[in-house]
């Protein structure tokens, strides 16, 4: 699968009878659909030649070479594969109704592929969303699943990995990257922050377990040898699992402003040391006495916040009086709790599809992610 993804172009057919040599015949080869002959041929040479012969050569799946000879037959309209030369292990009878994959590089090299049972079949073609009437021909690589293009992003960022893993930083930025390569869906940061932002999450998330399969499969499969042994391999997976989802909020929130060209600052010092997340349009604005507290605003940063929310009142002496927004993933608060938020100024700001987790009457009051990031861009003279 990731021969097709990264080649030039690709082809697959179920193998006869005749092709695996089971009948016998004295073509001792594969038939090729015609409607792969560009894969080998170019126009002028099909022009030209009534019967075309080409040598060249196959790399197999289990890492060997064969020469070959490529031949087109004008007349009957058919392309066969043969000289593979003898003792080819693919040309059995065990292999009648296997499924060949032939893959041309973007270097001009060709590959071959043989799946012979009925798992590694379907896979194959379920990932491309083929059926087998529609094989025999080249494979349309813009019909290829999306999430086969993920597993690929995501088995090519684990494999570069030191044997640690990543920092939470280095984790939502690859979750933010495989996004955009596999969906591109950059411009959604711009058009729909609600919906990348949960794109995003949700990516991460697929990431960290699949990080977490990579480095702690193998153990948890062979099992414990003592429950201690248990307690501290579990205890090291939560505490990193919290670790992260507490911080990848804030880090796709800061990839969101800065894809809308928004000045902030992650972190800011207040006053007596207090840290709200993130500081509208920055920490040296907030200083300057002269700067319009009209043009300042901060926002809040928590996961979950049915019982932190509070943490946010006094985060900046200067905005006491002013709205405080709080951006969550939490879906759902009671309708006390958000009576005592609006009463403290506070102002939830939660993705679009989360909203209709809050009590109905109150939702008008909540902010879309959307909605704040214009509010800032407004304040900020950028619309």
């Amino acid at each position: 699968m990731d021969a097709v993804l990264k080649g030039d172009s690709a082809y697959c057919k179920f193998l006869s009878a005749n092709d695996s040599g089971e009948t016998g015949g004295h073509q001792s080869g594969i038939l090729i659909s015609k409607t792969a002959k560009d894969m080998l041929y170019t126009d002028q040479e099909l022009r030209e030649n009534h019967i075309l012969k080409k040598t060249g050569s196959i790399k197999w799946q289990d890492d060997f070479t064969t020469g070959c000879t490529f031949t087109w037959y004008e007349s009957k309209g058919e392309l066969r594969i043969t000289g593979f030369g003898r003792g080819f292990q693919f040309r059995h009878p065990d292999y009648t109704g296997a499924l060949f994959v032939m893959v041309k590089d973007r270097s001009g090299e060709y590959q071959g592929f043989i799946f012979n049972t009925d798992d590694m079949i379907q896979e194959f073609l379920d990932s491309f969303g083929l059926t087998p009437a529609e094989t025999n021909r080249p494979i349309e690589i813009n019909r290829i699943n999306p999430e086969i293009h993920e597993k690929r992003a995501i088995d090519l960022f684990i494999s570069g990995l030191d044997g640690e893993f990543p920092s939470s930083s280095e984790m939502s930025r690859a979750a933010r990257m495989i996004q955009y390569d596999v969906f591109l869906n950059r411009p959604l940061a711009i058009k729909d922050p609600d919906a990348i932002l949960l794109k995003w999450t949700e990516e991460e998330y697929r990431l960290f377990r699949a990080i977490e399969h990579s480095k702690y499969g193998d153990t948890v499969a062979k099992g414990f040898q003592s429950v201690d042994d248990f307690v501290v391999l579990a205890n090291q997976v939560l505490n990193r699992r919290k670790s992260r989802a507490g911080k990848s909020l804030e880090h796709h929130l800061a990839a969101i402003f800065d894809e809308n060209k928004i000045q902030y600052t992650a972190q800011a010092v207040t006053e007596g040391n207090k840290k709200p997340d993130f500081l509208f349009p920055s920490e040296a604005a907030y200083h300057d006495m002269t700067f319009s507290v009209d043009k300042l605003c901060t926002l809040a940063a928590k996961t979950t916040c049915k019982d932190r929310w509070r943490q946010i009142l006094n985060e900046a002496d200067r905005l006491r009086d002013e709205n405080k927004y709080l951006c969550t993933m939490q879906q759902g608060i009671s309708a006390a709790q958000m009576d005592e938020m609006q009463a403290e100024k506070v102002i939830l700001v939660v993705p679009k599809d989360y909203i209709t987790a809050y009590p109905k009457d109150r939702r008008e009051r909540i902010w879309t992610v959307g909605k704040f990031v214009n509010y800032v861009k407004e304040m900020e003279g950028l619309l």
